[in-house]
């Protein structure tokens, strides 16, 4: 029987090392849940300014986690480290583990046994994984996912649900999404933070333009924050502005599915503006702009395009993939990139929350580099 740790576990094991043998290798993982200090609204730098987000939101999810389930994750996240895999590995890693498994190194179930699929990843003898004692032995089997994984094109640039399937190809391709976030707080959790570590060459955990955090997330678009979420000044501003020159590209922040490209501009006097001229403060709407809904319902928004989006509405995209320009169309008094973060899928300003809290949870903090 799997023993489940109290929901005060994971702060009474803050501060202690989980040591595990991986292939003769000792590797120690810092529980650092404990250290947890707030983020400033308006974003923050690189490096050491970075400040460590809060897990309150996944705390109680990860603390239902029993002993065997959490040594089998740091397991994964060892053989990952071990092989010099990046982070985002390991999150895809330990988010396949959740679906085929829930963490459990489940040997043959008989007749609710799916083929012979057995261990972490549910791996096939008759597949070519390897034998059955090999794959019920936690470390080879996260080292034979991880070679699989790193032959797959490209896989830190696609959808986690994508970069699992190419591996594992199930029959429910689209049953790891939704595991990710879970996936990531334990990986930040296990790894000291490696969820929020970024691959940045000068700066281990600050993300430019282009490069993907572990959490799967990227800047949109690097620039000094010019003004922030719903300020004294501008208490119904639902997003931060980002200043970038007209026609600096804008990047989805991570991958997901267009479900708005469109021009919405509405002039003094009530008539139709346009998106394919600049707007100004008299001005109503978000000019061109594109909403993204990600996994766990996080929806991204994206306004004031110079010119017509370069994605449109059902699109899937890539983390990082170029979406449009920045400009000034709309309400804007100059060129920049609104960006919003909205939560439960809600579009509205009910759902939108700080981005530069949410961003720099995600290893992609916003103004870094600017």
């Amino acid at each position: 029987m799997i023993r489940r740790l109290r929901p005060g576990a994971w702060v009474a094991l803050a501060g202690m090392f989980v040591l595990l043998c991986c292939g003769g290798g000792l590797v120690a993982f810092f529980l650092n849940a404990a250290q947890q200090t707030p983020i400033d609204d308006s974003g923050a730098g690189c490096g050491a300014s970075a400040a460590p987000s809060t897990l309150v939101s996944n705390t109680v999810k990860i603390s239902s986690l029993g002993r065997d389930q959490i040594h089998n994750a740091a397991t994964i996240i060892g053989i990952g480290q071990q092989m010099h895999v990046p982070p985002r590995g390991w999150v895809v890693a330990v988010a396949v583990a959740l679906q085929e498994s829930n963490l459990e190194n489940l040997s043959n179930l008989g007749a609710r046994n799916d083929h012979d699929s057995i261990g972490l990843f549910q791996q096939r003898p008759s597949q070519g994984w390897g034998t059955v004692p090999q794959i019920m032995d936690p470390a080879y089997a996260s080292r034979k996912f991880y070679e699989r994984l790193l032959t797959v094109p490209h896989w830190e640039a696609l959808a986690l649900t994508d970069a699992a399937q190419d591996v594992q190809r199930s029959a429910f391709p689209n049953a790891y999404a939704k595991h990710e976030p879970l996936a990531s707080q334990i990986v930040d959790i296990l790894a000291n933070g490696a969820a929020r570590a970024a691959a940045a060459v000068t700066t281990p955990r600050c993300v430019l333009t282009g490069e993907i955090a572990a959490s799967g997330w990227t800047v949109p678009v690097v620039g000094k924050i010019v003004s922030g979420f719903r300020t004294a000044e501008r208490p119904t501003h639902q997003g931060v502005d980002i200043a970038a020159s007209k026609r600096t590209p804008i990047h989805a922040a991570a991958a997901g599915v267009v479900v708005k490209s469109r021009c919405d501009a509405t002039g003094p006097d009530g008539k139709p503006w346009g998106c394919d001229r600049d707007g100004s403060p008299n001005v109503k709407g978000c000019g061109w702009y594109v909403d993204i809904l990600h996994a766990g319902g996080i929806m991204t928004r994206y306004c004031h395009m110079v010119q017509q989006p370069i994605v449109v509405t059902g699109q899937q995209v890539a983390p990082g993939q170029q979406i449009g320009w920045s400009g000034t169309s709309g309400h804007s008094s100059g060129p920049h990139v609104h960006f919003e973060v909205h939560i439960n899928g809600d579009h509205t300003s009910n759902g939108a929350i700080s981005p530069g809290p949410f961003m720099q949870r995600m290893g992609a903090p916003l103004g870094a580099g600017s």
